[in-house]
């Protein structure tokens, strides 16, 4: 309905003028916020009501095709012999039609998707609104990043953008998929930029390289092992090693040099991570970036890629300062954000980042077919509700309760005799000993060691389990020595990110999200669950003992 219209359609209904200002007001009041999101392209200070946000998403349904019934109505107006309702007819094999009034309602209309088979971000000719909704939420978001999280999206000299947030994506799939779909784009972008090498000898003899190996800075997370196997590539495990100082699992640089020094043009890209569960910390990636920029320097060709995975990092300011430094002083190609750790959505979307457009543009080409639009609705809703008020609140929020959650936890260690994991470079998973859950080795007992440990252990992971039927969720219990095997290649020590990891321990995360009624109540539940482990524990020893 156009302002413009109103005063002269209610007069004619009888509806007094001054009645009608009132009313016009708020509409133009709510025309003026769209129209600026529009305009400005960025969050707005406060968060929008329900209301407003569900009259843009109507609106904007309103400029796809299809969009008016669903097959469902169709079918039931139909059969009245009123002839077809609607202004659009499809003939096509796919024209947003939905079954259930239930979906319908629940995708505000948006079935179309987003993206065309050539590109996510590509507009769709029949899917105006749904386009339009996919461009706006990536500069919501990167808006989000920039003046929320502090990743610099900055124009340096000359034009040129540095900053990790300079340029963006967004997919609809997790972050395990994102990496795979990431590490496709950069292969296709690196196959026709070292198409341009020339061929070497007069027997025409070919140096271009082909490119299929990933090195990998271990983190013990299955999905970033997968997703380089997935993008039809071999993963090169880098060892991490343990700082002596603390007691974090870090990045090992002269293992990495070693790789790039064995492997040369093989090497399509470093795999790095800046989210990880204590103790690991996050690599070390401005020196990662420093250390392949002049390994590249002189070399023809796309040379070593570098790719972040910064799963949930975008809560953590001192890591989000890792960023802007490493693509300042080194090579950066791609940073991967996942949508629902840091923006509080559901599972299925992430974040791609980086300082070159044409990287962007590769992984955008290279995503197979249209995508759903259903991880966009949800982020557009949802930064639109918080404002940058609200995100940059619950930014705050988690940093507030951090010092709490680690004072909390280390008394809980003090009264089990137990200390807390001394990781000072990882501010969002923190960790406890578990040395005296479980009794050490017994050198008298007659069985073998390794039988030991394997039952040492199990009583170690039951402890995880008790947690887990106490309503606790998300810790993780990790005792040492273990072995997992996961596509073929075996890791040892599996939990801990490094092979020889001296210690049993869990570990518990503040994460954005988390209140403080909530962290108060997990920790009053594991000091309980911690006593009742014992009990049992005691239990059982007497029991054997009468045996």
């Amino acid at each position: 309905m156009y302002a413009d219209n109103i005063p002269a359609l209610f007069s004619s209904l009888q509806i007094p003028d001054n009645h009608t200002s009132v009313g016009l007001s708020n509409l133009l009041s709510s025309n003026s916020q769209a129209k600026a999101l529009f305009h400005h392209k960025r969050l707005p200070d406060h968060g929008w009501t329900d209301l407003q946000i569900q009259r843009l998403l109507f609106e904007l349904s309103v400029l796809d095709t299809n969009c008016e019934e669903t097959v469902k109505c169709q079918a039931t107006a139909g059969s009245g012999g009123g002839g077809f309702p609607h202004r659009w007819t499809g003939a096509g094999e796919r024209e947003g039609r939905i079954y259930s009034p239930l979906v319908s309602q629940r995708h505000f209309g948006l079935g179309h998707g987003i993206g065309r088979s050539g590109d996510v971000m590509e507009a769709q000719p029949k899917a105006v609104g749904s386009s339009a909704l996919l461009r706006l939420t990536l500069r919501l978001t990167l808006d989000a990043v920039r003046r929320g999280a502090g990743l610099n999206g900055n124009v340096g000299k000359g034009g040129k953008t540095s900053g990790p947030a300079s340029h963006g994506t967004l997919l609809p799939v997790c972050t395990g998929m994102s990496m795979a779909l990431v590490l496709s784009g950069l292969r296709d972008r690196a196959r026709k930029m070292d198409a341009t090498i020339p061929e070497n000898g007069d027997d025409g003899s070919s140096i271009k390289p082909e490119r299929n190996i990933v090195l990998w800075s271990r983190i013990d997370q299955k999905s970033c092992y997968k997703a380089v196997l997935s993008a039809g590539l071999k993963c090169i495990v880098l060892p991490t090693k343990v700082c002596p100082e603390t007691d974090e699992v870090s990045t090992d640089l002269e293992s990495l040099k070693e790789a790039l020094d064995r492997y040369g043009n093989s090497i399509l890209a470093v795999l790095t991570t800046t989210s990880c569960f204590c103790p690991r910390v996050p690599d070390e990636v401005d020196k990662v970036a420093k250390m392949i920029r002049a390994w590249n320097l002189g070399r023809d060709g796309a040379g070593v890629s570098h790719v972040i995975n910064h799963a949930y990092g975008l809560q953590c300011q001192a890591t989000n300062k890792l960023l802007n430094r490493a693509c300042t002083i080194g090579r950066v190609d791609a940073i991967i954000c996942s949508t629902d750790k840091n923006f509080l959505v559901p599972v299925g979307g992430a974040l791609i980042m980086s300082p070159n457009s044409k990287v962007i543009e590769s992984i955008s080409k290279n995503y197979p077919g249209r995508a759903s639009a259903s991880p966009m609705i949800d982020l557009f809703i949802t930064l639109l509700s918080m404002g940058l008020g609200g995100y940059k609140g619950i930014l705050e929020e988690r940093k507030r309760l951090t010092g709490l959650f680690r004072r909390r936890l280390e008394e809980v260690a003090n009264v089990f005799g137990e200390r807390i994991l001394i990781c000072p470079r990882n501010t969002i998973s923190f960790g406890i000993t578990l040395d005296n859950l479980v009794a050490s080795l017994d050198e008298a007992n007659d069985e073998s060691e390794e039988r030991q440990r394997k039952g040492r252990n199990r009583e170690i992971t039951q402890f995880g389990s008790m947690l887990f039927t106490r309503c606790i969720s998300g810790t993780r219990v990790v005792p040492p020595d273990e072995t997992k095997a996961i596509s073929g290649h075996t890791f040892r020590g599996f939990g801990s990110s490094h092979e020889g990891y001296p210690r049993a321990y869990m570990t518990a995360a503040c994460a954005v999200g988390m209140g403080e009624d909530e962290l108060n109540e997990f920790f009053v539940r594991l000091e309980k669950s911690w006593n009742d482990y014992r009990s049992k524990r005691e239990k059982e020893k007497r029991k054997k003992g009468k045996k």
